[in-house]
């Protein structure tokens, strides 16, 4: 009988969606065994490729829009993702207001804003969706999500009791809220965040200091950055309540994930885990004879809710071997082995240089599945 190959990989970041490295696997597998049984599952962790993994494996549509982007003056062409019959959207906020979307020079988590993940939002909800998916890698803002917040309605007054627009570095100039604009609709759709992290809103582990330099954040915004979030959360719980900022995942996105909770009721989950869920893994993981699964990277970090190591933990309880595929694979992937993994295998040649990595990398994979199938047939 065939053999059975679910092949559930995240994208590898700037070279290969998690589609195509799909596709490369499958190619290397049926070199080796032609009638292989081969089960496509595209995954995402809530980071960079969420909303197109879950439009592949539930056959979802693009919605295409204009948003604004991290800046104010920034108008951004995206899409975010419709499904189940129009019941349930899909939303990466990195779309809108994603670091990839300013120049180094131009990163300042004090401008920026989550404005056009509000208006993604709110057009969903003007598709008449029950469910909404947020998912929140990748961000460029440290705002606490009330940039989203002021696009769905909310408007933000000053000590003078002036309404003004948002961004990371101005929320210590809020005194109050005024929720009475907030979209209505919210209160009867279910909201769910997908998150890779699980910092909470501010402190040592929380938003600004974790993620603000690599924004383009100096010591000096970094430190503002963390006491306006904190600023914020005490209007938030004094007005509204309850005081959401020790919740982890609440310092994804530069605080989004608060902003969301707040504003919108949303529940926070495992981005993998929900993928998980979505896609129905369990089920073809269970009839699976090998596992494929892979990302860009692999090292210590991956165990801390990246997809491969998501996948591996799953195909553990089905007792099914796991062989997992990395551009690079980095220091401390030795208690990876303990965790399900059976194999992690980097797929570049020796000495090869990052500019060609990433334009062979399918070719680079396909190649090393080839290999690695062949020897499964020795085994």
């Amino acid at each position: 009988m065939s053999k059975i190959f679910v092949l559930a990989p995240d994208a590898f970041k700037e070279s290969m969606s998690a589609q195509q490295a799909c596709q490369a696997m499958q190619r290397g597998i049926q070199k080796v065994i032609p009638d292989a049984w081969i089960i496509q599952v595209p995954m995402a962790d809530g980071g960079e490729g969420t909303v197109d993994a879950l439009i592949s494996s539930l056959r979802g549509q693009q919605i295409p829009c204009e948003v604004t982007g991290p800046l104010s003056e920034q108008r951004i062409h995206t899409y975010w993702g419709l499904m189940d019959a129009g019941q349930t959207a899909v939303i990466e906020m990195a779309k809108a207001n994603g670091i990839h979307l300013l120049p180094p020079s131009q990163r300042n988590p004090m401008l920026t804003s989550t404005y056009g993940t509000g208006e993604m939002i709110k057009q969903a909800l003007e598709r008449g969706v029950k469910k909404i998916i947020i998912g929140l890698g990748g961000s460029i803002t440290n705002d606490a999500g009330a940039g989203m917040a002021q696009a769905l309605g909310v408007r933000f007054l000053n000590y003078v009791g002036e309404s003004i627009q948002v961004c990371g570095g101005n929320l210590d100039l809020v005194k109050s809220m005024d929720l009475s604009g907030l979209d209505p609709r919210l209160a009867d759709t279910e909201i769910i965040i997908a998150s890779d992290v699980n910092n909470q809103l501010c402190g040592p582990h929380g938003a600004s200091i974790i993620f603000g330099p690599q924004k383009g954040a100096t010591p000096e915004m970094v430190k503002q950055l963390d006491q306006n979030l904190g600023h914020f959360a005490d209007v938030a719980a004094g007005q509204i309540g309850p005081d959401h900022r020790h919740v982890a995942g609440t310092g994804a996105a530069g605080g989004l994930g608060f902003g969301l909770m707040v504003f919108t009721a949303a529940s926070i989950r495992s981005g993998v885990e929900l993928m998980i869920d979505q896609v129905q893994l369990s089920e073809k993981i269970a009839q699976a004879d090998y596992v494929l699964t892979g990302e860009g990277k692999i090292d210590s970090q991956t165990s801390l809710g990246k997809t491969p190591f998501g996948v591996a933990q799953l195909a553990r309880q089905f007792n099914k071997p796991v062989i997992a595929f990395a551009g690079l694979v980095g220091e401390g992937i030795e208690n990876l082995f303990e965790s399900g993994f059976s194999q992690i295998i980097g797929i570049n040649p020796p000495d090869c240089p990052l500019e060609e990595a990433l334009k062979n990398a399918e070719m680079n994979l396909e190649k090393a599945v080839a290999e690695i199938v062949k020897n499964l047939l020795i085994e």
